[in-house]
């Protein structure tokens, strides 16, 4: 038996797409559940690139392929719409696609009580709690870089570098390259602090040490975001930024090109 997994967001248009995708599926021979199957050969995601990304976080980022059906705004992660299911389906069935690799993200956080990880597939980031400014120390691979002042920093992937990094004015990098992108979060540039103002680009295999100041009369905590996810950090002593053994396997088809998305997107 052939298993799919779909998932859809809430919206009037994903979920009849789902239905409608449901029942073309069916009788094309797939098999498809109502709850998540491990089991499952393809995984489809009915939405925008935040239901993906919620999708993703939800069931672990699993080994099993995506592809997207996009009823939502930019759409960078989804492949079909919903006026081409059946050539989706033709074409899936014929075996006409690729599966592009993305390298995930990951931030091992050390805290008095033990450690934490956390995953990201477009961007991880840290900031102040209430919009307050941060103070992080930050060393690439063994070298100390700066004591950054500001609102944060944003870690991304070549896949996040369209999404928040983007809005801050990090570099658009394409996805076959691989290598992580540092963004300051409105950086501090007074005479008493001096912060670096633009994007680093590091290569794959450097890791981004953070070890966060606290003032005593201050609530020891931060933020650390994943993919649009807010977690509590209280007392965190050390950040380690790097890529993960994770990857998550898009299907594409013929007809995509990341250039041309850019351009269709933005411009």
């Amino acid at each position: 038996m052939r298993i799919i997994n779909v998932f859809a967001n809430d919206t009037e248009l994903s979920q009849k797409t789902k239905k409608l995708l449901k029942q073309k599926l069916e009788k094309s021979g797939f098999f498809v559940p109502q709850e998540y199957d491990l089991n499952a050969e393809l995984i489809i995601c009915i939405g925008g690139d935040g239901s993906f990304l919620e999708t993703l976080h939800k069931y672990n980022f699993p080994s099993i392929p995506f592809i997207g059906v996009n009823t939502g705004h930019l759409g960078f992660f989804q492949e079909v719409y919903p006026d081409g299911l059946d050539e989706f389906i033709f074409k899936y069935k014929q075996g006409k696609y690729e599966t592009q690799h993305l390298k995930t993200l990951k931030a091992e956080v050390t805290t008095a009580e033990g450690k934490q990880e956390f995953m990201g597939l477009n961007e991880i980031l840290i900031k102040g709690v209430k919009s307050r400014p941060i103070h992080l120390n930050i060393s690439i691979g063994d070298s100390f870089i700066e004591r950054f002042s500001g609102d944060g920093i944003l870690v991304a992937t070549p896949a996040g570098s369209t999404a928040y990094n983007y809005s801050l004015g990090g570099s658009i990098v394409d996805p076959r390259l691989s290598l992580l992108q540092v963004t300051p979060i409105a950086p501090m540039n007074t005479t008493a602090y001096r912060s670096f103002t633009s994007s680093l680009i590091l290569p794959p295999y450097l890791s981004i040490r953070v070890n966060p100041e606290y003032s005593e009369h201050k609530r020891k905590g931060m933020l650390i975001v994943s993919d649009g996810m807010e977690h509590f950090l209280q007392e965190a002593e050390e950040i380690i930024f790097e890529f993960s053994n994770s990857i998550i396997k898009l299907l594409r088809f013929d007809n995509s090109d990341f250039w041309t998305k850019v351009k269709s997107k933005f411009i």
